[in-house]
């Protein structure tokens, strides 16, 4: 990998964003990651410090270069079915920016982490996440997304109650795929599996579900 190689971040001090640039900075990459005003202090040291409003592409777009690569991680915190409202106004906008800036900003590979589809509730959220994927469709971006149903790691382990019920789903043929399609990933796993698309970037548009978030992260393990 070239010394010179340059990701861009949004949501770069968020759940995932934090520990993807650290992950990104030790494998020798240089990371830009932008930042709403008054976040400065929660970015890694080694980052490269963009300040702009991750809602509007002007704030940031001319300082997107050198980077080839755009992860976007930028979205309503802890997503629940109470706050619809926060992901028309934060999810979908930043969303928009970030391809936006992307054509415009010259990036040859924009990563997007949407969610599982379809999915029996947060309608609302998949609702948005959706018209994020048709978005990066339309704009003839090569780009990865992946489709997580939850992420498990500090702060986000409810859903472990639920593992025992998972491995009884995806024995029943009757709810196999939808087990497997919905199932549960961790934070590392979900790290290894992005760094993995930065490392391997498709010629056009890939998805990564669930099952294949899991066989990167084992890849990336060994």
């Amino acid at each position: 990998m070239p010394p010179t190689h340059t990701v861009f971040v949004t949501g770069g001090t968020g759940y995932l964003g934090r520990p993807l640039v650290d992950a990104l900075l030790a494998r020798g990459y240089a990371v830009r990651a932008l930042v709403r005003p008054g976040s400065e202090s929660r970015l890694p040291a080694g980052a490269t410090l963009v300040v702009g409003d991750a809602l509007r592409a002007d704030t940031f777009t001319g300082a997107i270069r050198p980077a080839d690569t755009l992860v976007h991680l930028m979205g309503t915190p802890r997503p629940s079915p109470a706050k619809a409202a926060s992901f028309r106004a934060v999810d979908l906008p930043s969303i928009q920016a970030s391809v936006t800036a992307a054509v415009d900003g010259g990036i040859r590979h924009l990563i997007y982490v949407s969610v599982a589809q379809p999915a029996p509730v947060m309608r609302a959220y998949i609702a948005v996440r959706q018209e994020g994927e048709r978005l990066i469709r339309d704009s003839g971006l090569a780009a990865t997304i992946l489709r997580p149903w939850y992420v498990l790691g500090p702060g986000h382990r409810w859903p472990y109650l639920l593992l025992p019920l998972y491995a009884l789903l995806a024995r029943l043929p009757a709810t196999q795929d939808g087990a497997r399609r919905l199932g549960l990933v961790t934070r590392d796993q979900m790290l290894r599996a992005l760094v993995s698309c930065v490392e391997s970037p498709p010629s056009g548009l890939r998805v990564v579900d669930v099952p294949d978030i899991r066989a990167m992260a084992q890849a990336g393990s060994g």
